[in-house]
């Protein structure tokens, strides 16, 4: 510790959604899927890493019999925007065939990665599969009728941290959710 600069300070984004917010609209999310799927047992999907976070609080407050699975995946590498190209770096340990699927996405810009994942996960037969997606830009979105089932907020499109959310791997411990642009 004692080899770092004491004039570096880490800095702390600006709050764009408070915690009180973000735990509000979580428990919402959960009563409507809870209310939707009833007891069915379903497979949720965690995309690693932004997810986690928000997988984590949700899965705590869902009703029915949860399998996790995470799957990895990436599109933004050091970049502020979407590079366009997804990339699977963990994919699934168990099939999905016949099974009722929610990915739990963090974060829905372009839509090119959930496109993506659906896609490659219809292709699992799922006897269903949903999305929720904790926050949504769409005026940044670039794909045709992609359907979110489930979206915590609506943003302007800014760049966010926080929360689970990061940049160049920072930023991802926040309790809230801030942004980088002012």
């Amino acid at each position: 510790m004692s080899d770092q600069n004491p004039e570096v300070k880490y800095f702390e984004p600006p709050v764009f959604l408070s915690e009180s917010e973000i735990k509000e609209r979580v428990r919402e999310l959960a009563s409507r899927i809870n209310e939707e799927y009833g007891n069915n047992e379903i497979t949720a999907i965690c995309t690693l890493k932004g997810s986690v976070v928000f997988f984590s609080d949700l899965l705590r407050l869902l009703k029915m019999p949860v399998t996790c699975e995470f799957l990895g995946v990436s599109s933004y590498g050091d970049h502020t925007e979407s590079t366009g190209e997804v990339k699977v770096t963990l994919d699934l340990n168990e099939p999905l065939n016949g099974r009722h699927v929610l990915i739990i996405e963090d974060i829905v810009d372009t839509g090119l990665t959930l496109s993506y994942l659906l896609d490659y996960l219809k292709a699992k037969r799922p006897a269903s599969l949903r999305t929720v997606a904790l926050l949504f830009k769409p005026a940044a979105i670039k794909t045709k009728g992609l359907k979110i089932d489930y979206i915590g907020f609506e943003i302007p499109n800014r760049f966010v941290v926080g929360y689970g959310l990061d940049y160049a791997e920072k930023f991802r411990g926040l309790p809230y959710i801030g942004t980088l642009e002012g």
